[in-house]
């Protein structure tokens, strides 16, 4: 029977403690409507292209966010078509995790699959395990790192997975220990003929949304991998001969990256709360260019003429004084001495 084996080391305790403490700052911290609209937004944009780049996607951030918004881009139609299926299967976990399932079975998996490489795979192989033995090979050498267990012991490997993953017992999982070890197990066992990465990813943050941590469907772990993919497969590879203790000690340093990551933008954007009372608990509708303002006052404390070209390298002078009037007319900013070494302040 599947059991992973591992250690609570201190890094893992560490680690937990940090998502903890972000996660409860995530959680109860107001924010304007409009802000929860853009975390949103931008989580889910983030976890598209850092999950099918490390794949190999080619498309570039603003192509595939150009994608995601329905625009028409030039090409490969594998790497778009790869960036519409990561949305929908994201898509998909959400709605999961919205009926709070309690059990994740095989078709469940089958179907993430499907989802993940519709138009990509023939049909015959898209939510089927695979009937052939494969290696995964070194991009810069051809070597062999990896040969997944062969084709016969597929079925019987995800049925005791699955047990495992649905079993009760005295001993609970942490939820992020948990999507560690599902996200290891399922690449381990690298059950589909191409996409099981992509599945790996998808069901951890699944796990995550069942266990608790959906923290507003804010994150993307996929980022974080992307951004040094080859410590992400070492790190993979190191649990391979059994022990997944150090694997752990990386995945959630990941997540506690991430998450605190976002604590510290809420933080900047606290605010928000003067705001709301201010006007009432009423919405307050901002530009895109009137938030990356507020945002960079936040952040810096203050705003001046001279560096409005630093936020806005292509937006002329008079159109970023103008979003500050109207901030000003809002009451939202104020404006600090009256020379050209004027400072615009959030109130």
């Amino acid at each position: 029977m599947f059991s992973p084996a591992y250690s609570i080391s201190n890094k893992i305790l560490i680690n937990i403690s940090k998502i903890e403490a972000a996660v409860e700052v995530i959680r109860h911290s107001p924010l304007l409507p409009l802000w929860e609209k853009q975390f949103k937004e931008d989580a889910i944009v983030r976890a598209v292209y850092h999950g099918t780049h490390i794949e190999g996607n080619q498309l570039h951030k603003e192509e595939a966010k150009d994608v995601l918004s329905g625009k028409e881009i030039v090409g490969r139609p594998r790497d778009i078509q790869e960036i519409i299926n990561y949305r929908h299967v994201i898509e998909y976990i959400e709605e999961e995790a919205r009926k709070q399932i309690d059990r994740i079975a095989e078709p469940l998996i089958k179907k993430l699959h499907k989802i993940i490489v519709l138009k990509i795979l023939p049909d015959n192989e898209a939510g089927e395990y695979r009937l052939k033995q494969v290696v995964v090979r070194n991009s810069q050498n051809g070597e062999i790192t990896f040969r997944p267990p062969p084709p016969i012991e597929i079925p019987f490997l995800m049925k005791e997975f699955v047990y495992w993953l649905n079993r009760e017992t005295g001993e609970e999982i942490h939820p992020v220990l948990k999507a560690g070890v599902v996200h290891h197990e399922l690449v381990r066992i690298h059950p589909f003929i191409d996409g099981n990465g992509r599945v790996a990813r998808v069901m951890a943050t699944l796990i995550l949304f069942l266990g608790g941590y959906d923290i507003r469907r804010f994150f993307s772990l996929e980022e974080y991998y992307d951004r040094d993919a080859v410590t992400y497969y070492e790190n993979l590879q190191k649990a391979s001969a059994g022990n997944m203790t150090a694997w752990l000690e990386y995945f959630t340093f990941g997540a506690a990256a991430e998450f605190e990551r976002i604590k510290e933008k809420i933080l900047r954007l606290s605010k928000d709360v003067k705001m709301k009372n201010k006007f009432g608990g009423q919405q307050i509708y901002l530009t895109e260019r009137q938030m990356k303002i507020i945002e960079y006052i936040q952040e810096i404390g203050y705003l001046q003429n001279q560096s409005f070209t630093t936020v806005f390298p292509t937006i002329s002078e008079d159109t970023v004084l103008r979003d500050i009037q109207d901030l000003i007319k809002k009451q939202l900013l104020k404006k600090v001495g009256s020379t050209k070494a004027a400072r615009y302040v959030v109130v």
